[in-house]
């Protein structure tokens, strides 16, 4: 398991978003991936994606290294953000923006307004 929590460290820390996910951005494989992947995609996003289907190790192993139970998982900065409810509560609040912004991270801002008034 310490090659895996290594392997996902490095990922985690080499790139400014990642989500560790069910499918991949362009095809996931569940609803919960499904939606935070839409979320970044459509916000314009540069995010790696990790497939946790492919390899049930990292599967487990996302979750033994943020000791959080579930996938979708989303960072940014190498630090864990959440999963898929905290990262809608976020995207709606406007706190993804801010996180994105304080971190350097690009995004279309107009995207994220978007998507608040569709739920407003």
């Amino acid at each position: 398991m310490t090659d895996v929590k290594t392997q996902i460290d490095e990922t985690v820390k080499a790139n400014d978003v990642v989500l560790y996910m069910k499918g991949t951005k362009e095809m996931p494989q569940c609803g919960f991936s499904s939606r935070v992947a839409g979320v970044l995609n459509y916000m314009g996003v540069e995010y790696a994606d990790v497939n946790v289907l492919a390899d049930e190790e990292v599967r487990q192993g996302i979750k033994d290294y943020s000791d959080w139970p579930t996938v979708p998982q989303l960072y940014v900065k190498g630090e864990f953000v959440g999963g898929c409810d905290i990262i809608t509560e976020m995207t709606l609040s406007g706190e993804l923006d801010t996180l994105f912004d304080e971190n350097g991270v690009g995004y279309n801002k107009e995207a994220a307004d978007k998507i608040r008034e569709a739920n407003a």
